[in-house]
C-alpha cells in the first residue's frame, strides 16, 4: 500500500530508481567487490577470492538480505553475510575485510548522488534551453515592469526570461563546482585511521575509488564529513528557489485582471470541480508547493554534520529520506519547470492593455529625464513630473495631457516630445542588447 505520494505522485521513474531499495542494495554491492579488488592488487587477500566476490555480488537477493537483517539487526552486516553465503570455497571471509560499515555506506551514497547529479545537470539545461529560447524570442516583447506589485516604467519579456536564465546558468556553475566534492568516497576503517587495512590502506583506498569512478576524500572520521552532503542539499534549495520564484511570476502573471500569459491548458483539463470556466495554474503552484518540502531539508542535513566525536548514528536516519526526497522533488520540479516554460502561452493585447493601464503615469520617469537634459534640475523635473502625476491620477486625465498643461513643462516639451516620452515602446534602454548578448553567451558556454 502507497503511502508517500513520492510512491503515486510525484516524481520521475529514472530518479526514483536511484534512490530505490533496489540501486541502494546493487551500489553497496559494487562498493564491496571494488574494495576487494583493490585490496587483491595490494595483495592484501588472494586474487582469487576478490575476483570469487566480484562473481557472487550478483546473486545477492534483497529478500535475503531483509531475512539477515530482521534476524541480526544490522544493514551493513546483513550485505556481508549475504554476499559470503554466495562465496565458494573460503571467499567469504574474506568480504569487507578491513573496512567499517561507512566505508561502503558513504561510498555507496556517493555513486547514488553521482548518478542523481547526471540526471538533475540534464533537466536544467533543458530548462535553461527553454528559458533562452524564450528570451530570444520575446526580446522585443515591450511590457509592464513592476515593483512592489505596482506597475513600474516598461521592460520586455525577454529581458525577464534573460534574468532567469542568468540565474539558472550560476545553478549549473554552482553544480559542476560542488560534483567533485560531494561524489567522494572513503576506505578509512572504524574511526578515519585506517588501521585495519595498515600501511596500505592510502593506496587501498585510491584503487577503490579508481575501480567505481569517484574521487577519495583526503581524510575522514568513521563517515564522509556532511559538510559535503549539506551543499548538495542546499544548491537543491537554491535552485527549485529559483523555480520557486519563477512559479509565483507565472501565476501572477496569469491572473485574470493581469492576464499577460498562461500556462498551457489540454483541451479535456478541467480547472475546477464547481467553476467550469476556471484556468489554473496548477504546475507553477505545484511547483511553489514542493519547493517548500526541498528547502526544509537543509536544516536536517546540516545539523547531520554535528555527530558525536568520531561518529554517531543520528544522520543515518534522517537521510534515508532527506536524500531521496530532495532529489526526486527537485527532479519533478525541474521537469514541471520545462514544461511550464515550454508550452507559455502568450496574451499580446493584454500585454499592450496594461502597458497603458495607467493611461501614461508609468512612464513619468523618462519625462522627468528629458526635462533634466534640457536644463532642469533633476531635484525640480522630479517635483514637477510627481506633481502632474498626481493631478493625472486623481483627475483621471491621461498623463500627456496634464503634462501639456503645465506651463512648466511645456516650456521645455513639444506636444510632439511628449508623445515620444509617453510611448513604452521607446523607453526600454538597452534591453534588447542586454538579452543578445546574454543569449549569445549562454548558447555559447552550454551549447544551447
Amino acid at each position: 500500500m502507497a503511502i508517500h505520494p513520492i510512491d503515486y505522485r510525484y516524481g520521475t521513474a529514472e530518479m526514483k530508481h536511484v534512490w530505490s531499495q533496489e540501486n541502494r542494495l546493487a551500489k553497496i554491492l559494487q562498493v564491496e567487490a571494488a574494495l576487494a579488488r583493490a585490496e587483491a592488487d595490494m595483495g592484501l587477500i588472494p586474487a582469487d577470492a576478490a575476483e570469487i566476490i566480484s562473481q557472487s555480488i550478483s546473486s545477492v537477493k534483497a529478500e535475503r538480505v531483509d531475512e539477515i537483517e530482521a534476524e541480526i539487526h544490522h544493514d551493513m552486516m546483513a550485505v556481508v553475510i549475504a554476499i559470503s553465503e554466495q562465496c565458494r570455497d573460503d571467499a567469504g571471509k574474506w568480504v569487507h575485510f578491513g573496512a567499517t560499515s561507512n566505508d561502503i555506506l558513504d561510498t555507496a551514497t556517493a555513486l547514488q548522488i553521482k548518478d542523481a547529479i547526471d540526471i538533475l545537470e540534464d533537466k536544467l539545461r533543458t530548462l535553461l534551453r527553454a528559458l533562452v529560447n524564450q528570451a530570444e524570442a520575446h526580446k522585443h516583447t515591450v511590457c509592464c515592469g513592476r515593483t512592489h506589485g505596482q506597475i513600474g516604467v516598461p521592460t520586455t519579456y525577454g529581458l525577464r526570461f534573460a534574468i532567469w536564465s542568468s540565474e539558472i546558468s550560476r545553478h549549473l556553475e554552482r553544480l559542476n563546482q560542488l560534483t567533485p566534492r560531494v561524489t567522494v568516497g572513503q576506505m578509512t576503517g572504524a574511526v578515519g585511521t585506517q588501521a585495519a587495512f595498515g600501511k596500505a590502506g592510502i593506496l587501498i583506498q585510491k584503487l577503490t575509488m579508481q575501480n567505481l569512478g569517484i574521487g577519495a576524500v583526503d581524510v575522514s572520521s568513521q563517515i564522509i564529513q556532511r559538510d559535503r552532503h549539506a551543499e548538495f542539499v542546499m544548491w537543491m534549495a537554491n535552485t527549485v528557489t529559483t523555480l520557486d520564484k519563477i512559479g509565483i511570476e507565472i501565476r501572477t502573471l496569469q491572473r485574470s485582471e493581469i492576464a499577460e500569459i498562461e500556462e498551457s491548458f489540454g483541451e479535456k483539463q478541467v480547472g475546477s470541480s464547481t467553476m467550469p470556466h476556471k484556468r489554473n495554474p496548477i504546475k507553477s503552484e505545484q511547483i511553489c508547493g514542493l519547493a517548500k518540502i526541498v528547502r526544509a531539508m537543509v536544516e536536517p542535513e546540516l545539523l547531520n554534520n554535528t555527530l558525536w566525536d568520531e561518529r554517531d548514528l543520528t544522520n543515518s536516519s534522517s537521510e534515508r529520506i532527506v536524500f531521496p526526497e530532495a532529489c526526486v522533488l527537485t527532479d519533478h520540479i525541474l521537469k514541471l519547470g520545462i514544461d511550464v516554460i515550454e508550452n507559455l502561452k502568450f496574451y499580446p493585447e493584454n500585454i499592450r492593455r496594461n502597458l497603458e493601464l495607467l493611461r501614461g503615469l508609468n512612464m513619468g520617469e523618462a519625462v522627468m529625464i528629458e526635462l533634466a537634459k534640457r536644463g532642469v534640475g533633476r531635484q525640480e523635473a522630479h517635483e514637477l513630473v510627481r506633481t502632474a502625476a498626481m493631478k493625472a491620477h486623481d483627475t483621471g486625465q491621461h498623463f500627456k495631457t496634464v503634462l501639456l498643461e503645465t506651463p512648466e513643462i511645456a516650456r521645455y516639451l513639444t506636444v510632439m516630445d511628449i508623445e515620444n516620452l509617453v510611448n513604452p515602446d521607446k523607453y526600454i534602454g538597452t534591453a534588447v542588447e542586454q538579452v543578445e548578448a546574454l543569449v549569445t553567451k549562454l548558447r555559447e558556454t552550454y551549447s544551447l
